[in-house]
């Protein structure tokens, strides 16, 4: 159990500091002793649940080491070998591919492979507003009337009568979502998350089960002396599905994420390089570029602009074309954000208006646009620490995305109103749904939901505490340090990065950067001094009080990075909240 850190019930920020128990330091002091690791980079594995043993194996996680037997998985024989025969007749193939990122990725990784095997396939992207998620009648029809393979990813689990509807084409579908008791009529249907799986990759997005197929195909492949892809080399693409799917970063999702940076490190994709170029991603790309400067950008054609615009930059081969897409890519996240906030402020002020105490925070607005829906969800998640669900009305019907918070199953809660008739159609997995509902049952299925999440004690969780790692001195903190702690990574869902304490600390230079940054130099009783930056201070009571210091001593948390200037390296700190010592 988490126990009170430095005496801190509540900070400037409103939150309660928790650090390592008893246990937690017994803990660390073994994995220390084992490994002679320094004590933050052992507070930080035994957080994570690694015994000394483990320790050194898992900070070189190593694919191969980890690399699970794709054949486990139910129907993946029947995928590959038909994978495998299409390739081999030369038959004609398509994808069908969801429009956020993980189905972008997805379909780019299919395709980069059966490209370097001279098939090229044909890519569908429907679109979010005219066509709604996965896969449609019409779509289907039209793609099975001009091939003999349609291969649906990230989506297709729950689209029976669209399946159903293709005659005389053989459907693939691999996917990630929660699956129902009963499956569409596809020929296979991978999906670590169908009802009738173990259970034991369910952690998988989209990215990781077509990676999973391909490797399945190319053993097929081997045993016949015929040619492989390198699928090592479009673990990039893995990589960014994964962390922008917020899929959790433990067992193999670890080693994927962790070869991907390596990959995209060498910027040989052509979209990849020209979209990090337009963000101003100047260093290694790390889990939070691909979460929060490539993922949005990505995902911003599917959400208010051309959907497939996401996909044909990732398989673009030509720069001048790259630049273009990343462009408008760029421009479109622009515009998204700025529809965001709108919908952000409205959503907001209604959720506060109901409950956001309860088990479920909600809210439905008049013309809401589809593509921003799910980030206010995730948002208004970060703020209230409840499930949330944003809908977006238009006529008689509404559509909506949802976000949950650890230890509370929404996907499932969601297949529960559409099996009762509440919602018209809705699916997803623990962490994320989407959702559809007539008008005229909206506010009797958001309080059959909010029942259902009571039930599983949504209702009990308390306002967000704020989980640290330890005390460090400004003089301990050395780019040494930083690069082992490195190892412990990648970090990200599943696996929250380092956090630490700097005790005791006077602010030696403040000054705001831009309207809502604050930048700061911190230094201690020894005049050991770190540079930090809080990034929205002002958005909060948190700048004011740093501000306007008054030579007074805090403790500070934050998390640590290296900087990069001019070819020097030195540690900096991103600063996430104060406590002033009293």
């Amino acid at each position: 159990m988490s126990q009170v850190f430095l005496g801190v019930e509540s900070s400037i920020s409103g939150r309660r500091w928790t650090g390592p128990d008893a246990n937690l330091d017994r803990q660390s002091q073994m994995i220390t002793q084992e490994t002679e690791f320094p004590p933050a980079m052992s507070n930080v594995l035994a957080r994570l649940g690694i015994g000394a043993q483990q320790s050194i194996l898992f900070t070189q996680p190593s694919l191969r080491d980890l690399m699970p037997n794709p054949m486990n998985l139910k129907d993946m024989e029947k995928a590959a070998n038909r994978i495998n025969y299409a390739v081999n007749k030369s038959q004609r193939i398509a994808i069908f591919a969801d429009y956020d990122v993980d189905g972008a990725t997805s379909g780019a990784l299919l395709h980069d492979w059966l490209t370097q095997l001279g098939n090229t396939p044909t890519l569908y992207v429907p679109d979010r507003i005219d066509e709604g998620y996965g896969p449609n009648d019409k779509a289907m029809q039209t793609l099975a009337k001009s091939h003999e393979l349609i291969i649906c990813v990230d989506c297709g689990t729950l689209s029976h009568g669209p399946i159903n509807a293709v005659a005389g084409t053989d459907v693939i579908i691999l996917d990630h979502h929660l699956g129902d008791e009963t499956l569409p009529s596809a020929l296979a249907i991978v999906n670590p998350n169908r009802q009738d799986e173990a259970g034991d990759l369910h952690y998988l997005c989209a990215a990781g089960v077509v990676f999973l197929t391909l490797a399945a195909v190319n053993s097929l492949r081997r045993t016949e002396n015929m040619q492989t892809p390198d699928l090592l080399a479009m673990l990039d693409l893995v990589a960014l599905g994964t962390v922008a799917d917020v899929a959790p970063l433990v067992g193999f999702n670890r080693a994927l994420v962790r070869q991907g940076l390596k990959i995209m490190a060498k910027r040989e994709r052509v979209g990849l390089m020209a979209l990090s170029d337009i963000a101003k991603l100047n260093t290694a790309p790390s889990t939070y570029h691909l979460g929060y400067l490539l993922g949005p950008r990505i995902n911003a054609g599917g959400r208010i602009g051309k959907a497939d615009l996401g996909i044909r930059l990732l398989t673009c081969k030509e720069p001048h074309e790259a630049n273009s897409i990343a462009e408008k890519l760029n421009q479109l996240n622009d515009e998204r954000r700025a529809v965001e906030a709108t919908v952000q402020l409205q959503a907001m002020e209604q959720a506060e208006q109901r409950e956001i105490n309860g088990a479920l925070v909600w809210a439905a607005g008049e013309g809401w646009h589809p593509g921003v829906v799910g980030i206010v969800a995730s948002r208004l998640k970060e703020t209230t620490n409840r499930p949330v669900v944003v809908i977006g009305l238009d006529g008689d019907e509404g559509k909506g995305s949802g976000r949950s918070i650890s230890g509370i199953d929404l996907g499932s809660s969601i297949a529960t109103l559409v099996k009762e008739g509440l919602l018209i159609k809705g699916g997803g997995h623990k962490m994320a749904a989407g959702l559809s509902v007539k008008r005229e049952k909206l506010e009797q299925a958001m309080s059959r939901l909010t029942e259902l999440l009571e039930k599983q004690g949504a209702d009990k969780v308390r306002a967000r505490d704020l989980r640290l790692d330890g005390a460090l001195n400004p003089s301990a903190i050395t780019v040494e340090l930083l690069e082992q702690l490195e190892t412990v990574g990648p970090f990200g869902a599943g696996a929250p990065g380092p956090r630490f304490v700097l005790p005791f600390m006077r602010i030696a230079f403040a000054k705001r950067a831009g309207e809502a940054h604050l930048r700061l130099t911190l230094v201690d009783d020894s005049g050991s001094r770190i540079d930090a930056i809080a990034f929205g201070a002002f958005k909060t009571n948190l700048g004011a009080a740093l501000e306007n210091h008054k030579g007074q001593i805090f403790h500070i948390a934050g998390r640590l990075e290296i900087d990069t200037w001019n070819g020097r390296m030195r540690p900096k700190l991103t600063l996430e909240d104060a406590a002033l010592v009293s």
